[in-house]
């Protein structure tokens, strides 16, 4: 017996020689690769949401760039650029800047360009090249309040304090199925973590149409989407907007926030995100333009008034 484990140890001590002698050689191996991708044409790139809200509306334009291009995108100047609804009434957008950032100023402050249930068409005229894409203002539910919950981390978070609060909206959809929406959270008047990655999105009152919650109060995961990692302080300023969206919008941001978080060990191959953007004689083109309603609700942070800590 004794003679069996002495041979298992020096096996074991003789392999673990072998081991250290090879890794050198391994880590010897490693050689930089320099990728030649080819690069193709470049293609319009539209981003363009309208909604049903007073005030400006903004479309800008831009073109594709190289894969490990990491300059901003050339911005598209010249093009014309207007929307026309299913009415005949035409919204004339310019690029006063020349940033490629067209926009329509309405002729008094409190008009809206959208309206819920109209339908809209963007058309583009750029270098010969025409282009046009087709949406719709959809209904959005109102928002019904805002409440807050104390909360703790277990460590001192990058961002934020370490003892604040989660916020939480509450609305519920409407009953039939299919209802879209987009929700952004604001902290202090302004989007928060404008991101791809943190897009977050509702088919009817849950995930995905294979949910199959319809006519509910949307889900807690959904109406927990707002604080995003960073704790709120008291009578810090916070607030929702959803905004109502189709299912080819649904799909869009989809694909958008899968895309900017696909990454690490478990990443898997990119593809193609999909456009509404139409091309005349099949010219190619990317982005998405949108149309949205919009219900937005804003509350201040009141520890007196928050929920105790969910133990």
């Amino acid at each position: 017996m004794k003679m069996v484990k002495k041979l298992i140890s020096l096996s074991f001590i003789k392999k673990s020689i072998l081991l250290l002698v090879f890794l050198p050689a391994l880590w010897a191996c490693e050689d930089i690769i320099d990728l030649k991708t080819e690069k193709g044409p470049p293609l319009l790139v539209v981003d363009g949401w309208i909604t049903n809200q007073p005030g400006p509306q903004e479309i800008r334009l831009t073109t594709s760039s190289a894969y490990f291009d990491n300059t901003p995108a050339p911005p598209v100047l010249g093009a014309e650029v207007r929307v026309e609804d299913d009415l005949g009434n035409i919204y004339h957008f310019n690029d006063e800047n020349s940033k490629g950032v067209y926009r329509w100023e309405p002729s008094q402050p409190d008009s809206a360009l959208g309206a819920i249930g109209r339908s809209y068409t963007l058309f583009i005229s750029h270098g010969g090249d025409e282009y046009t894409a087709e949406n719709q203002i959809k209904r959005v539910p109102p928002i019904d309040s805002l409440v807050f919950t104390h909360e703790s981390w277990p460590f001192q978070p990058e961002e934020g304090p370490k003892d604040g609060f989660i916020a939480e909206f509450f609305a519920r959809d409407f009953e039939g199925p299919g209802d879209c929406y987009w929700i952004k959270p604001l902290r202090d008047g302004k989007l928060f973590k404008n991101n791809p990655v943190f897009i977050s999105i509702a088919y009817d009152a849950a995930y995905s149409k294979e949910s199959a919650i319809d006519g509910l109060i949307f889900i807690q995961p959904l109406r927990q989407s707002l604080t995003l990692g960073v704790l709120l302080e008291d009578n810090e300023l916070v607030g929702v907007e959803l905004h109502s969206i189709n299912e080819e919008a649904f799909d869009f941001l989809r694909q958008i926030r899968t895309e900017s978080s696909n990454g690490g060990l478990f990443a898997v191959p990119s593809s193609n995100i999909p456009t509404n953007i139409k091309g005349a004689n099949g010219k190619k083109a990317l982005g998405f333009f949108g149309a949205s309603a919009v219900s937005k609700m804003e509350q201040r942070v009141d520890a007196a008034k928050a929920r105790p800590k969910v133990r």
